[in-house]
């Protein structure tokens, strides 16, 4: 399969929804479903660590080999095992964050993309911006694995920067577990590493490697850091794992590297805008929450614009797609009236209504090409 070609999100069977549920299944709660087959290869483990490495896809392990040992010794199976398995859809960071926190599939823990309209306003929400408003409980209203371990007598840790500790996403993705303080890759597995006597599940957070993306492209020398720092972190908590103990490591998206003549600016195309009240999503998969009665001329005309360079359909059909998962009544008005989800290494800029760095980031994530969508699902056991 070449990086390009579209990945339907394997909801129920090797999905970042399925991850958390199989830990807890291991950890002894029968009734979370083992769908990824861990307890068999985990069998006797009491306490596992799990690290996401932000915009570390699948089809980035190749170019990141080179710069982390330890992470070619874990792809080439001299060191666990390793296996792809895929992020759901918007592939992009808060959604896959609360999936995995969950282990359920976007459409029903309801965050499904980076910026949303609250339906029934024209404010939208910024879910990495995002702290108490709308209400993290209600805005995502699922128990998360932590507190579900909890509820079970399971002594959970997460590690993530402090600055996240409160916020609206750490909320919806995490409540119920203990917080540990880690920014960088030494932070986090100190303070992993630390937690571990205690907690039966640690789970850490590491964003350099997307961010690095981000800004600098894939492959750069920044990006190479970035992979060279979480090796280390993966080295240390392999060195340092307690004797019943397992690491898993999995991140949230890939990325893809656009060039600058494949970015489109419904800001700066008039026709674009005709129709469309809230422009919501971010540049791989754009959400039109059009003017009533308008949804068919907008889907008639970015059709037109965009010819092949995206699929461009109704909600309905989205959600017919299998996109998100099962949604329910509830979540269906965050996702557009139409949804633009770009192909192969387009995407559609909101100038007038994003940051300016937005529009100068070189590597994007957010649709369904594998180089998006396939994320690594590695197992070490002590």
């Amino acid at each position: 399969m070449g990086q390009l070609d579209a990945v339907a999100p394997r909801y129920g069977q090797a999905s970042l929804a399925e991850v958390m549920p199989s830990v807890l299944n291991v950890l002894g709660m029968p009734y979370e479903r083992d769908a990824l087959g861990l307890s068999a290869t985990l069998a006797g483990v009491r306490r596992v660590a799990v690290v996401l490495l932000d915009g570390l896809g699948w089809h980035q392990l190749g170019i990141a080999s080179p710069h982390a040992p330890t992470l070619t010794d874990m792809i080439g199976g001299r060191l666990g095992t390793a296996r792809s398995i895929t992020s759901g859809f918007p592939s992009t960071t808060p959604v896959s964050l609360v999936t995995l926190g969950t282990g359920a599939p976007p459409g029903a823990h309801g965050i499904v993309g980076i910026v949303l309209n609250q339906p029934g306003t024209d404010k939208l929400v910024n879910h990495l911006r995002w702290q108490d408003q709308p209400d993290p409980a209600s805005w995502q209203p699922l128990p998360t694995a932590f507190t579900r371990a909890a509820n079970a007598g399971i002594a959970t840790t997460v590690v993530s920067n402090p600055a996240f500790q409160n916020s609206g996403l750490s909320l919806s993705a995490y409540r119920g577990a203990q917080f540990g303080a880690g920014g960088v890759a030494d932070a986090v597995a100190s303070s992993m590493l630390a937690a571990l006597p205690s907690s039966a599940l640690v789970y850490g957070y590491l964003p350099d490697v997307d961010r690095a993306g981000h800004d600098f492209g894939i492959g750069t020398g920044e990006w190479r850091t970035a992979v060279a720092e979480a090796d280390r972190l993966l080295t240390r908590l392999i060195d340092g794992l307690p004797p019943d103990s397992a690491l898993i490591v999995t991140a949230d998206h890939g990325q893809l590297d656009i060039p600058a003549d494949r970015r489109l600016d419904l800001d700066r195309d008039t026709r674009l805008r005709e129709g469309v009240a809230v422009v919501a999503g971010e540049p791989r998969v754009r959400y039109l929450h059009t003017i009533p009665g308008a949804t068919a001329d907008v889907m008639d005309t970015w059709r037109g614009v965009l010819g092949d360079r995206a699929w461009v359909v109704t909600r309905e059909e989205a959600v017919a797609s299998g996109w998100f998962g099962p949604i329910p009544q509830q979540h269906l008005a965050r996702v557009g009236d139409v949804v633009v989800a770009c192909r192969e290494r387009w995407v559609v800029l909101a100038s007038a209504h994003e940051p300016a760095k937005v529009s100068r980031m070189v590597a994007f994530h957010g649709s369904s090409t594998a180089a998006e969508m396939q994320i690594p699902l590695l197992v070490v056991r002590r």
